[in-house]
């Protein structure tokens, strides 16, 4: 099934929901059953790293909080990632979530896996939550502070980082950049945030463009664009998701991920992860709780179609949500109860999975704790 048709199916009673041109259709049939289970098979008990994983996967770690890799000492409360290609090798970037030092740091790995170097790409911003990678292979580090920024950074280490005011000032989550539109959607975490897309006057160049917030009525699936007056308010000014009265809101926004005309995104205060459809104009939700994914957060996907969304809290997983509409967790990290998982991203090649345990066993808010893993195996493509 295309994942512009994607059906998604809550297996506790939920209903179902389309995106794209079956909508009508869709919603005069009955529910659909959702098949059980993983499409890797049931969680196995805790390996020596303390993820349960299936059968035919296993995990290293390759980064703890405060101590090093090669000759960087890994930051603290790792968040928001992505992998990018290079060379013969892969770089994994991470963010810091913690005040003043936040910044954004990067591993780079040979072909075999093994660690080659690591090194900063950001320093002196505050609280790097999310963000996202770009198609001209820079990453986009979003700040989660009141009047926040977004950073354009080099995981390659090879440039300075860019301030890039002109995306707004807000308490930014997550950045999904759309090619096939030539714009960047970004999220916004507060209980009242808005969803936001930014149109740069020339594509690959951040420095000048419109922000435009999505605008509609909870009661329908169309929505709208219109533009932000004011996209980077002063200290006393309106915030950008009161600046426009039609504007849309959703609790809590957090991770965002674009495929196929298509861009999904999550909100933690209503457990939703949500998709809109940029062909169509609509937003619909693709997941609505109920099943095993708790505490929504960031997302990534697979050129196959399949979503992997991180729980902050919940059961410390990461759960799949294919395009037939089976929720199930892929793996789970055990004795953090105090921490999320953050950062979820594959390597180029699909086979390796890297994400964080944010503030780690001791769930020490300023997270010293922090560690990143690696998860291999057969990962449908």
């Amino acid at each position: 099934m295309d994942r512009r048709t994607f059906i998604r199916v809550v297996t506790a009673g939920g209903a179902v929901a389309v995106t794209g041109t079956l909508w009508q259709t869709a919603a005069a049939q009955p529910a659909a059953r959702v098949l059980p289970g993983s499409p890797y098979g049931p969680l196995r008990a805790p390996d020596a790293n303390g993820l349960a994983l299936p059968e035919g996967f296993t995990s290293r770690v390759v980064a703890r909080s405060g101590r090093p890799v090669k000759d960087l000492v890994w930051h603290l409360a790792p968040d928001g990632g992505a992998c990018f290609p290079d060379g013969d090798g892969w770089v994994y970037v991470s963010n810091s979530e913690v005040p003043l030092i936040g910044g954004a740091s990067a591993i780079r790995f040979h072909a075999d896996g093994t660690i080659d170097r690591a090194y900063p790409i950001l320093r002196g911003t505050s609280l790097n939550c999310a963000g996202g990678a770009t198609p001209w292979n820079t990453w986009l580090s979003c700040e989660e502070i009141f009047r926040g920024r977004v950073y354009e950074t080099d995981p390659f280490g090879g440039g300075e980082a860019v301030r890039r005011d002109a995306l707004g000032r807000f308490k930014h989550e997550a950045a999904a950049c759309d090619p096939d539109r030539g714009v960047v959607y970004l999220t916004e975490d507060e209980s009242d945030g808005c969803f936001y897309r930014f149109r740069p006057d020339t594509w690959g160049d951040l420095s000048r463009g419109t922000l435009e917030v999505l605008c509609g009525s909870e009661d329908t699936t169309t929505v709208t664009w219109q533009p932000v007056p004011d996209p980077q308010p002063g200290v006393f000014d309106t915030q950008t998701r009161e600046q426009v009265d039609a504007a849309r809101h959703f609790d809590g926004g957090e991770g965002c991920h674009y495929a196929a005309g298509v861009c999904y995104f999550t909100a933690k205060g209503d457990g939703k992860v949500w998709a809109y459809d940029a062909v169509d104009e609509t937003v619909t939700p693709v997941y609505d709780g109920g099943g095993t994914l708790e505490g929504v957060d960031n997302i990534t996907g697979t050129a196959g179609g399949d979503l992997y969304v991180a729980e902050d809290g919940g059961d410390m997983e990461i759960n799949i949500i294919t395009p037939d509409g089976v929720t199930a967790p892929v793996l789970r990290v055990e004795g953090h109860d105090e921490s999320e998982i953050t950062g979820p991203a594959f390597s180029p090649d699909g086979t390796r999975l890297y994400f964080s345990s944010q503030r780690g066993a001791s769930g020490f808010s300023a997270g010293t704790d922090g560690v990143t893993y690696e998860v291999t195996g057969p990962f449908r493509h």
